[in-house]
């Protein structure tokens, strides 16, 4: 098992990738194949997992599974070093982490963090690789934001889907899947073209808002037609609307 330390909140792993909005800077970056050889080959360097939690461990801390596989399909022990970790979808979220590799040295964080980490749970791990996050996020479908838009509104979160329908060169929705429950859900990007097609998977990263058209044209600059802004005010009036920082294709490849 790896154990992989977080710090508070959002990224990925790809040659090179963007960091949402809102990031200090781009990382240095790695494949997820190479990650998954040797994870001790990149201590020191910048690498990001995507995982559900498996179980909570305490209140600072739980196991995240190893999903795509990163580090050859291993759970990872996740650890605040900062604010106390709030998990958005209870034991059952699903979460994207980016930070850096190091060794566990529990003298040497107790240093550094202020982390008094108990050495009954955390001796077996010393000196193996850890993750100290620089961003953690919960990663979603549109059917969980459009079936509960409450609980997720103004929380920076990613959302993962189908491009169903383009409204126009910034304004599209992401196909919702299930039979039952939530609705597609619309997102929109300021200014920035949105070089993609219809049925490509996407990972996009923002904020969920209620669409308010006073609200939204005091907040962005989006320069719609007047096609687009009638549509939005007939169809999405006060429905859940995912304001865009960073679109990535499904395997995080590359932005848009």
């Amino acid at each position: 098992m790896l154990v992989a330390l977080i710090g508070s909140a959002c990224v990925e792993t790809s040659t090179p990738s963007a960091q949402p909005s809102g990031s200090a800077e781009t990382p240095q970056t790695t494949t997820h194949e190479v990650i998954s050889d040797s994870i001790e080959s990149f201590i020191g360097e910048t690498v990001s997992v995507q995982g559900e939690v498996r179980e909570r461990i305490d209140d600072a801390s739980f196991l995240l599974e190893d999903e795509r596989p990163f580090f050859g399909g291993e759970d990872i022990i996740v650890i605040s070093v900062g604010e106390p970790i709030t998990l958005l979808n209870g034991d059952e979220s699903d979460l994207y982490v980016t930070g850096e590799v190091r060794q566990l040295a529990i003298a040497d964080f107790a240093r550094e963090y202020g982390l008094q980490l108990n050495p009954d749970l955390y001796a077996e791990y010393e000196n193996l690789p850890v993750i100290i996050a620089q961003s953690i996020i919960p990663l979603l479908s549109p059917g969980e934001l459009t079936r509960d838009p409450e609980r997720y509104y103004n929380q920076q979160v990613m959302v993962s889907g189908e491009v169903d329908d383009r409204v126009s060169s910034t304004v599209f929705t992401l196909d919702e899947e299930q039979v039952f429950g939530g609705e597609d859900l619309l997102v929109i990007r300021q200014q920035t073209t949105i070089a993609i097609a219809e049925d490509e998977d996407v990972v996009v990263t923002g904020v969920l808002r209620p669409y308010v058209e006073a609200e939204f044209e005091r907040d962005y600059d989006l320069n719609w037609d007047l096609s687009t802004q009638e549509t939005l005010e007939a169809e999405y009036r006060e429905k859940p609307v995912f304001v865009a920082d960073d679109i990535q294709r499904s395997d995080l490849s590359g932005g848009y």
